[in-house]
């Protein structure tokens, strides 16, 4: 009998049992609430993992190999938090590594030249990973009435969009941050026309706009003078440790460099810690059982924290875009990414937690907490803990028979132990691990996303063919 026809055997035999797997760190603490998934099925799955010799993959990734295969290139995010560890691996070369360094200290600069400009307003233009990952960043870590800027994010494809939010402002008092890897972007090539446009009414353009792209000549074909580069090595969903959140740089200041020490300590624990890569086996290993063998490919992330609301968007992206893909035909695995969708934890259970309490959907759940909320947040946190007890294991005694709920959600429980720039730059590169181990058990590529490109060739033929 092979590994996948052991593990669909199991599947016929899954029980009620939870699978309790704790971990703890500096910055989160996890526990695992997995019904129906156990030891053996997590040893099953590891055989998988050293059959496809996934420690290598993880070494290749961080050695610059060239693991993004479809593009012919390898994958550079994460250089930003090892530039600033405390234990630097020092894998790439030095120069890359000066660059990278240079360009962070660069955007640190940039808000006091623009608050001596005058500058009181940022309109980032950008759209997906340009966009998510700064505008996290700015909901999650800054407080709104203490900014030193109003921040606008423009995605671009509507025009009401700009004339609401942009030209009620005024353009002396207003900086463009233009944010592209490639500018071929046709949401952002039309918002930054829209906003030339705009500005040059009482401006000069290079005296309000910056770009910031992995493409400086083509920046240049559109008049840029002011750039920040980063290496075409890094995918948009996972540039917010880039240039790329600059604008959320402009308010974090040397914070943001604590953001990329804590991507940097999660990125050192999966190159050296046994426990802390079994905990990310954990979570891919499970995500791949209960979307393969237990016909659960829903997976819904609830915030206990209204500052962490945006992450269940970012995730989403991060997922989807990265392991949404068709399966490889040589895999045991032929169900790939879950859909991924979310929202604050207490709204939300006033709007779908009907149906993941007492519906037939078939999902899982990722539940997240601060710590600290125990005392500064008792409802919340209180909150956080009863929804994810009684959506894994149910607690029908005291309930009459049509209040009953289903008690079948597998269910993560995360718990920061404060909200801060290390701590949420642990949690993001914990879920890029996640998302990276689960593709190379899939053995598919999380780097490329052509599946984004096809809507863009077929929108672009539309409008050639009706005169767009």
């Amino acid at each position: 009998m092979n590994i996948k026809e052991e593990l669909q055997e199991k599947s016929q035999n899954a029980n009620g049992e939870i699978f309790n797997f704790s971990f703890n760190s500096k910055a989160l603490n996890y526990k695992s609430l997995l019904k129906g998934f156990n030891k053996e099925i997590f040893d099953l799955f590891d055989l998988t993992y050293k059959d496809l010799d996934i420690d290598q993959g993880i070494k290749d990734l961080f050695h610059g190999e060239e693991i993004n295969v479809t593009e012919k290139q390898s994958a550079l995010h994460h250089v930003y938090r090892d530039i600033f560890s405390e234990n630097p691996n020092n894998f790439q070369s030095e120069e890359l590594l000066q660059n990278c360094k240079n360009s962070i200290l660069y955007c640190i600069e940039l808000r006091t030249k623009l608050l001596d400009k005058g500058i009181k307003n940022i309109v980032t233009i950008g759209i997906g990973g340009s966009f998510e990952g700064p505008k996290l960043l700015i909901e999650t870590l800054t407080n709104s009435s203490a900014r030193h800027f109003n921040h606008i994010f423009l995605t671009g494809p509507d025009h009401i969009e700009f004339n609401e939010t942009v030209e009620p402002l005024v353009q002396e008092e207003t900086f463009f941050i233009v944010s592209s890897k490639s500018f071929s972007t046709d949401e952002t090539l039309q918002s930054l026309e829209l906003a030339k446009n705009w500005i040059l009414q009482n401006c000069k353009f290079n005296d309000h706009f910056i770009a910031i792209t992995s493409q400086p000549n083509k920046a240049k074909e559109l008049g840029f003078n002011n750039m920040i580069t980063f290496p075409n090595e890094i995918g948009g969903r996972y540039s917010m440790w880039s240039p790329i959140s600059l604008p959320a740089i402009l308010e974090l200041g040397k914070d943001f460099i604590e953001f990329l020490k804590g991507g940097g300590e999660a990125d050192n624990q999966l190159l050296n810690d046994k426990e802390y890569k079994d905990f990310i086996k954990t979570l891919s290993f499970s995500d791949l059982w209960y979307s393969n063998f237990m016909h659960r490919e829903t997976r819904v992330l609830l915030t206990y924290s209204w500052k962490m609301r945006y992450f269940n968007d970012y995730a989403q992206q991060l997922e989807m875009e990265s392991i949404g893909k068709q399966p490889n035909k040589n895999s045991i695995f032929q169900k790939t990414g879950q859909i991924v969708f979310g929202g604050f934890g207490s709204t939300a259970q006033h709007s779908y937690f009907q149906l993941l309490h007492q519906g037939t959907a078939s999902v899982c759940a990722d539940i997240f907490t601060i710590e600290d909320y125990k005392d500064k947040n008792k409802l919340l946190f209180a909150q956080s803990q009863a929804q994810a007890n009684l959506l894994a294991n149910g607690d029908n005694a005291d309930l009459k028979d049509h209040e009953k709920v289903n008690s079948n959600v597998p269910t993560n429980l995360f718990t920061l132990n404060t909200l801060s720039p290390f701590n949420l730059g642990y949690l993001i590169a914990t879920w890029e691990h996640r998302t990276f181990i689960t593709s190379q058990m899939l053995e598919i590529n999380p780097f490329d996303q052509y599946g984004v490109s096809a809507g863009k060739i077929f929108t672009n033929k539309y409008l050639d063919a009706h005169g767009g």
